[in-house]
């Protein structure tokens, strides 16, 4: 990071300068690290749209032109031509493995997506009916008191194997989750099965028969997960960055991750969308619906469009898009209704002028409720596969700030606008 140019900040008739940072890909960025100490005053920018919190090698989205690249390499390249570990490798090492790493990174993670016994129990603390992303929260949680005496952040080879055994028992925790939600026993991981595939088989195995994984659907699932992996530095990623940069255990910042994940305006999103599918119901109610949306008076929104970041078509979407039709195709789900008005709603929002100036495209959420509720999962358990997908981006984010020397612990600032000084007044005399 060299700075080759300098921005002037003009106060009255005072002036500093601060140095300007080149990036290799996206916008440049004033370092203002010293605005305080030179001026005596801070920024104010709600919610950090224009604010860098850090520098990272990992992630690079450009919302304009509907980019999202992954160490360089673009997110339909990887959903397509690579499987979920071997992005999970590249996002951890920076490179795609060759194949003997390939294949030790694998055993790696098999080798540790089993769970302490006492995890288990853990979930008989939990009524049935309580929602998966606070189970998911509780038990991620849980994991910081078993590997805690035993790591230590400042060393690398612990570092990594904190991220393994995330990745590896994420899932497994994912699973269980969604059994004791739906009142089933747990079943335990196979190690001849791939990533999606023993997920799947996790989840839905029964007493009677054992769950065959179509190769498809397994396939479709690891695409789900890829393009989940990591989002540059969105509210949950930055929350474990946070939560990181005090020396927290690694496992309770990922729960911190998943506690952030789960609120209505990040992950929850595709729930949102597949209920609004559903209320829509049928394709003839569209154009009522449409009417609403256009209507700023009326509280009604068309969840699954636009995006904080892409000002264009969600890279993401149109790889979800091709993955839904696979889905429903294989499972042999011909006329979803639901389907039928998603694709409706989309012809209109790419066409219609009130959504084209607006920028308000089909983003990921609106396709993947679909496809997860045609898997079989209920819409409960959507998030939790959005953090389960997530992990790895967050545990990439977090190893990558751990080892950046620049790293301070993070301490926004605020502009105060409550009361100054008062004197304090007796009870009797108030």
């Amino acid at each position: 990071m060299t700075s080759k140019d300098r921005a002037i900040l003009k106060i009255g008739d005072q002036s500093w300068d601060f140095p300007i940072y080149h990036a290799s890909i996206g916008p440049r960025v004033v370092d203002i690290a010293s605005l305080y100490k030179q001026t005596g005053i801070f920024t104010f920018d709600s919610g950090f749209t224009s604010t860098a919190s850090c520098e990272s090698r990992i992630t690079f989205i450009d919302g304009d032109k509907g980019t999202l690249l992954y160490r360089g390499y673009a997110i339909d390249e990887l959903a397509e031509k690579w499987d979920f570990l071997e992005t999970c490798y590249l996002l951890l090492h920076g490179e795609l493995p060759d194949k003997s790493q390939a294949k030790v990174f694998r055993e790696n993670i098999s080798k540790h997506n089993t769970l302490p016994e006492q995890l288990h129990n853990f979930y008989t603390g939990f009524d049935r009916d309580a929602h998966p992303m606070s189970m998911m929260c509780g038990v991620v949680w849980a994991l910081s008191a078993n590997y805690h005496n035993s790591m230590d952040i400042s060393d690398a080879s612990d570092r990594m194997l904190a991220c393994m055994r995330l990745i590896a028992k994420i899932p497994t925790l994912a699973a269980m989750t969604y059994r004791h939600h739906i009142g089933e026993e747990f079943v335990s991981p196979r190690g001849d099965l791939d990533y999606a595939s023993n997920f799947l088989y996790m989840c839905f195995s029964g007493e009677s028969k054992e769950y065959s994984v179509n190769p498809i659907i397994a396939r479709a699932m690891d695409k789900i997960f890829t393009l989940h992996a990591d989002h540059e530095q969105n509210a949950s990623t930055s929350t474990v960055r946070l939560a990181g940069s005090s020396g927290a255990n690694p496992f309770a910042c990922i729960a911190w991750g998943i506690a952030c994940l789960w609120g209505a305006a990040h992950g929850g999103a595709n729930e949102a969308a597949l209920s609004m599918l559903e209320e829509i119901g049928t394709v003839d109610r569209i154009p009522e619906y449409i009417k609403r949306a256009k209507d700023k008076n009326d509280p009604f929104r068309l969840m699954g469009f636009g995006h904080r970041v892409y000002k264009n078509y969600d890279p993401r979407a149109k790889i979800m898009q091709q993955t839904t039709h696979e889905v429903l195709e294989e499972l042999g789900i011909k006329d979803d209704p639901t389907l039928a008005v998603a694709m409706e709603l989309e012809r209109i929002a790419l066409t219609d002028e009130y959504f084209i100036e607006r920028k308000l495209y089909p983003n990921i959420d609106f396709y993947s409720g679909i496809t997860l509720r045609a898997l079989g999962f209920p819409s409960s358990m959507f998030t939790v596969l959005f953090a389960l997908a997530r992990t790895v981006g967050w545990s990439a984010q977090w190893k990558e700030m751990i080892e950046d020397p620049k790293q301070k612990i993070g301490r926004p600032r605020q502009l105060y606008t409550g009361e100054t000084v008062r004197e304090y007044v007796k009870e009797e005399e108030r």
